[in-house]
């Protein structure tokens, strides 16, 4: 039967392998945020309920059917913040550590795995790269968690409080898990920009992309800065981010100025926008009840969490590189040129591909889920898109109306958040199999087009 298992393990595609281990992952954040000792006494709490929080904490997404705060004790919050780096991180990461620590060798079918869950297209240097993201992340946390910890002294009454909020506000910013231990969010520091500021800092360290991150490490230790040479993927992400991040400020002030805005002085205004755009990042937490802001908003919100944070990062969505690529191939295609570049390189063909697959395919599957939610939900029509982008995205942002969806409708929410968080491309190569050349072809026709 051991024999059997193993077989079939074998003949799975690194893709639906890395799916079987979130699944599992799923399983094993269920049985243990399921234990008694994780909850207050007198809470009610149900399978779906438990499913369902498993699932956006896997995904780091942040959505919750049920008060994070009101619900764990300090136990439960410790086997939360340890599921949240399962999904932040990654399974194969925090796996690769564990098979480093027992002394197990890392070979080849290991590597495959390393390089689907982490978006990689090289099999050279995967540990390397493990050992280097763990580290980042790790020191990331405690930094940020010391800091607010020491800083939040001042709004707690006692230290072991200060530093537990402290350290849980850095494990979601930094996973972009988009839970809180405060019970509003960050509304109670909605005033407080240092706070904001760090959130912010540790958010965007999480969804930039871990790539990112090492090559800023690397450039900083460099003592011969001029010679350093940032790859494209880091040049794209970080416009592609910066960009984002700014139209997404600068949309929130022009469409809330006579609104949300209204009466506010300009550094007060300015950071409810900035903060909430970077929070669609796959941040999901905020300074503000965002049911306040217009339609409008709501909308442009929405197409931001649709869009999600990088590649190789703690985020979901279509990521921002194939919103980049999707941009580029329209520019270049608009003015006739047969290929792309950016910053004096070409991008491959199968990239632009890809990207647009990934498009379409995120686009109908949400669309899909908003025509399900519409029949099953009592809700308008712009709260279920919010809530839909919000979960593909693993944004963790919602209107209010996560708890009182229906049965139906919370399997969806947590379907969208799962494949938000392995890839619209694990997800794809997990039901169509191992990638296949053609054997032979027939003679090309052209169809009209447009």
């Amino acid at each position: 039967m051991w024999l059997s298992l193993r077989s079939k393990l074998n003949k799975l595609t690194p893709a639906q392998v890395i799916v079987s281990y979130y699944l599992l992952a799923v399983t094993v954040a269920t049985l243990l945020l399921s234990m008694p000792v994780a909850h207050k006494p007198g809470v009610e709490w149900k399978f779906i309920d438990a499913l369902f929080t498993s699932v956006s904490a896997v995904s780091v997404t942040g959505l919750s059917v049920v008060s994070t705060a009101d619900t764990f004790s300090t136990t439960g919050i410790f086997l939360l913040i340890f599921v949240l780096q399962f999904g932040g991180i990654g399974v194969m990461a925090v796996g690769t550590f564990f098979w480093l620590l027992v002394g197990k060798k890392i070979g080849l079918k290991e590597r495959q795995l390393i390089m689907t869950d982490q978006n990689q297209t090289n099999l050279s240097g995967l540990v390397n790269l493990l050992k280097q993201i763990l580290l980042l992340i790790i020191i990331i946390e405690i930094i940020g968690g010391l800091t607010l910890g020491v800083y939040f002294m001042s709004y707690y009454p006692t230290w072991q409080e200060a530093f537990m909020q402290g350290l849980f506000a850095s494990v979601s910013a930094t996973t972009n898990a988009g839970f809180d231990i405060t019970g509003q969010s960050l509304i109670p520091f909605r005033h407080d920009y240092f706070v904001q500021f760090i959130t912010i800092i540790l958010i965007t360290m999480g969804a930039i992309g871990f790539p990112v991150l090492i090559e800023t490490k690397d450039y900083l230790m460099n003592n011969k800065k001029s010679k350093h040479h940032f790859s494209l993927f880091t040049k794209v992400t970080t416009l592609t981010f910066g960009c984002l991040l700014v139209f997404g400020t600068f949309m929130i002030l022009i469409l809330e100025y006579n609104h949300f805005f209204s009466g506010m002085v300009w550094h007060e205004s300015f950071f409810y926008a900035f903060f909430q755009s970077a929070s669609t990042r796959s941040g999901g937490l905020a300074t503000m009840n965002v049911s306040e802001f217009s339609t409008a908003t709501l909308l442009v919100l929405s197409g931001l969490m649709f869009i999600g944070a990088s590649p190789s990062s703690v985020g979901g969505g279509i990521r921002t590189t194939t919103f980049a690529l999707n941009l580029l191939f329209l520019f270049h295609f608009s003015r006739g040129n047969q290929t792309i570049k950016i910053f004096r390189r070409e991008i491959h063909e199968q990239d632009i591909i890809k990207s647009l697959v990934v498009t379409i395919l995120a686009t109908f599957m949400c669309f899909l889920s908003i025509v399900i939610l519409t029949m099953t939900e009592r809700h308008s029509l712009v709260e279920i898109i919010f809530e839909v982008a919000s979960a593909f995205g693993t944004c963790g942002l919602s209107l209010g109306i996560t708890s009182e969806l229906s049965t139906i409708g919370k399997c969806v929410i947590m379907i969208l958040m799962f494949i938000g968080r392995v890839g619209i491309l694990s997800f794809l190569f997990m039901i169509g199999g191992k990638e296949k050349k053609a054997n032979f072809h027939y003679p090309k026709e052209r169809v009209i087009i447009g």
